[in-house]
């Protein structure tokens, strides 16, 4: 299952979500760097090709781990980051849309990521203090210099995808959404008539579907699978342009995630889920 992110860059549709890579509330280094490190290598040997981080994971440690790890990046390893939250402590995010601001993060990106061009740049947040169109004016000059392939966003409306789309093509939104979360429906909607790539965060079920001896856990046990593995092939069947970015520290959970590809729904069984979780 594979999807052309701005209709040329395939990319496998499961992902790696890298925000788990740090300390705890994504704040410093993690408690075992070699350990991240080994991660992020094995997603690669298990056929990930698309990684997203942002310059707020850690700060800065999320992307550095990924630098030291991968590059020089395998051929068609596209890496995703974000800017436009800033950190003052554990858990703690802060929108700054500033275009002085958002050019800076972007050559830290590069440098921490060890690359010339970020494959796919994404606005964290909209600044509610600055307008949109000044955010991304500045990406969109960065863009024609050559330093940014493709630009997302995250976390917005159809009406601010529609705003953004004034100022710089837009290929991919990441938004919260999973079988129990459905309040972006709208959204992906939208990303399926227009070909863009809806990658969801926080893509396993949580809440009272995901509690044990519930349905999702009973069709889970009757496949022999995790509730995060049938949660990520429900994403991966629910529509073709979603890209789940599932994320852990664990090379074991790393390898259960990526089997979830393998997961297959008889549409009696979708019917099935589809009842109970909406």
């Amino acid at each position: 299952m594979t999807f052309k992110l701005g209709g040329e860059a395939e990319i496998n549709r499961l992902g790696y979500g890298a925000m788990r890579l740090t300390g705890d509330g994504i704040w410093g280094e993690p408690k075992d760097r070699d350990n991240a490190k080994k991660v992020l290598r094995r997603a690669v040997d298990l056929g990930v090709n698309f990684i997203d981080t942002a310059d707020s994971y850690g700060p800065a440690v999320s992307e550095t781990l990924i630098g030291e790890a991968l590059a020089p990046y395998p051929k068609g390893t596209l890496v995703a980051t974000k800017a436009g939250l800033t950190r003052s402590g554990p858990n703690q995010w802060l929108a700054v849309g500033r275009p002085e601001y958002l050019v800076q993060q972007v050559e830290m990106s590069l440098r921490w990521l060890k690359k010339d061009v970020i494959d796919l740049w994404q606005l964290h947040r909209i600044d509610p203090k600055v307008p949109v169109e000044e955010s991304l004016g500045s990406i969109k000059r960065l863009q024609d210099q050559g330093k940014i392939r493709f630009v997302g966003l995250s976390e917005v409306t159809v009406a601010e995808i529609h705003q953004a789309k004034k100022v710089i093509d837009i290929v991919s939104v990441q938004n919260e959404y999973n079988i129990s979360n459905r309040k972006s429906e709208a959204v992906l909607g939208y990303c399926e008539r227009h070909g863009l790539a809806f990658i969801p965060w926080f893509p396993v079920a949580s809440g009272k579907l995901a509690q044990p001896g519930g349905k999702l856990d009973e069709l889970a046990r009757r496949h022999g699978a995790t509730t995060s593995q049938l949660s990520l092939a429900w994403l991966l069947r629910r529509s073709p342009v979603i890209v789940p970015i599932p994320g852990t520290s664990s090379v074991e959970h790393l390898e259960e995630n990526i089997k979830a590809a393998k997961l297959s729904l008889s549409d009696a069984e979708w019917r099935e889920l589809e009842a109970v979780a909406n």
